[in-house]
């Protein structure tokens, strides 16, 4: 059965003509401009804009109606490196929104009075190749993958018995 749709309005105008959608305007586009000499590339995460430079994610990027505290430009960094990272970004925190009183991804917050020049900066340590900014994502794996599976347990899975049952059941009609 197929998911019904989002918005089953009316299609725009650019999707009648074009077979497009319309994408979401770009938050915080400043950065993506001060990021262009490493040919950035964006992916939506968390309903927000995942900035990568190259393999690494380095930043995401948000501005949504709901959690307006933690609008602004996250960092991709570790525990290890928020104190001096705090010295070059006194306004930088955690992100309150992931629950966690100390979470690796830091917060330059958008009602922060120096946010733009703080973002700027933490641009021009990116193109610096800072490594107090940006990760490496792990691997990705589908919840209940095969290898997860024969990691847990090295004895093989017992057989089904409903299903044998069942096939008994049908075979002696």
């Amino acid at each position: 059965m197929r998911k019904p749709r989002r918005n089953s309005g009316e299609p725009s105008l650019e999707e009648t003509f074009f077979g497009t959608k319309k994408r979401k305007p770009v938050p915080h586009e400043f950065v993506l401009d001060a990021l262009a000499p490493l040919s950035p590339w964006t992916r939506p995460m968390f309903g927000c804009l995942a900035v990568y430079a190259g393999e690494r994610i380095v930043l995401i990027l948000r501005d949504k109606p709901t959690y307006t505290d933690d609008n602004g430009v996250w960092l991709a960094t570790s525990h290890e490196h928020h104190e001096s990272l705090r010295r070059d970004f006194p306004n930088m925190r955690s992100i309150h929104l992931l629950g966690k009183k100390g979470t690796n991804w830091q917060i330059l917050p958008i009602d922060a009075t120096d946010f733009e020049e703080a973002a700027l900066r933490a641009c021009e340590f990116i193109l610096a190749g800072d490594p107090r900014v940006g990760k490496i994502p792990g691997a990705r794996r589908a919840v209940g993958s095969k290898a997860k599976r024969k990691s847990k347990s090295s004895t093989p899975p017992k057989p089904r018995r409903k299903l044998a049952k069942r096939h008994a059941r049908r075979s002696a009609v």
